[in-house]
């Protein structure tokens, strides 16, 4: 996956927004206004940082050499993972999917519930 075809998945997520407020080296993806990507697009290799359970992450950490803990982020809840590495399109798609999630779970009811309609 390149962070082109990153960047599409993102947005076909239901109420994501994208913008740059770190700069222009770092695309951030939010749901109701809440992040749950962050790509560093100057960076080599390219990476995202996404959200995790914190027992997922570990295990994610020690089963694959591309994904490490969430650069300037919080270590226990955030992964940075490579994007046009060795990890395969099916997890990477996955990873964005359970981030997404998280954050969309963790939203106010009111905004939840307005997503319904």
């Amino acid at each position: 996956m390149n962070i082109e075809e990153l960047r599409n998945h993102c947005l076909q997520l239901p109420y994501v927004t994208e913008g740059t407020p770190f700069g222009p080296d770092v695309l951030v993806f939010k749901v109701h206004e809440k992040i749950f990507a962050l790509v560093g697009i100057s960076n080599i290799p390219a990476y995202v940082n996404l959200k995790c359970n914190p027992d997922r992450a570990i295990e994610l950490r020690e089963n694959y050499s591309e994904i490490t803990p969430g650069y300037h982020m919080n270590k226990q809840h955030w992964n940075s993972v490579v994007i046009e590495g060795t990890l395969g399109r099916e997890l990477l798609v996955e990873l964005i999917q359970h981030s997404y999630e998280l954050i969309f779970s963790s939203l106010p009811k009111k905004l939840r519930d307005l997503s319904i309609d």
